[in-house]
């Protein structure tokens, strides 16, 4: 029975794990795992969209909208353009939020494992997301890379480098 007492300290248990990883790691496993999904024979790009208070929202990957055979679309990256996979794939960002179903993602976090590109960005910007955690700037400084940072900073959303711990983290299947 409590006896009423408020000054009496709730005394942690001892033995908690302390290895575990951090939500950043967590929700960037998420994007990457995601991103294992992609067929691109070149690329593969995962997203996780997440709440404020770190609940997963909406994941993606890139590939072909729903319909779409990946076997008789195009994955080249070089030729005309009906050609390629440019005209036909959709980005894991935009995937992710489409994907969502559950109303407004005003406010939330997008974990990507590729700085998303310009047309990314303002789907990104329209749907409300506030902060980006990217793994990989790759193109970073070509035109539509910086067109996107400029819609970013333009639009008040926070862009952040991914800095892992360099902790490796396995899945067994």
């Amino acid at each position: 029975m409590n006896s009423g007492n408020q000054s009496e300290k709730i005394r942690p248990r001892a033995g908690k794990r302390k290895d575990y990883i951090s939500w950043d790691e967590y929700f960037m496993g998420v994007a990457h795992l995601s991103g294992m999904r992609s067929k691109d024979p070149n690329t593969q790009v995962g997203a996780c969209i997440v709440s404020m208070d770190n609940k997963i929202l909406s994941m993606g990957y890139n590939g072909f909208p729903c319909g779409c055979s990946d076997d008789t679309f195009p994955w080249e990256r070089d030729g005309d353009t009906l050609d390629t996979k440019y005209a036909f794939v959709t980005h894991s960002e935009l995937n992710a939020i489409l994907n969502y179903r559950g109303g407004s993602l005003e406010g939330t976090k997008l974990y990507v494992s590729l700085f998303p590109c310009n047309e990314c960005a303002k789907a990104i910007i329209q749907a409300g997301i506030r902060t980006v955690v990217y793994a990989s700037d790759k193109y970073e400084g070509t035109p539509l890379n910086v067109a996107s940072k400029r819609m970013f900073e333009a639009a008040g959303v926070e862009y952040i480098a991914y800095r892992g711990s360099g902790r490796k983290i396995e899945i067994e299947v």
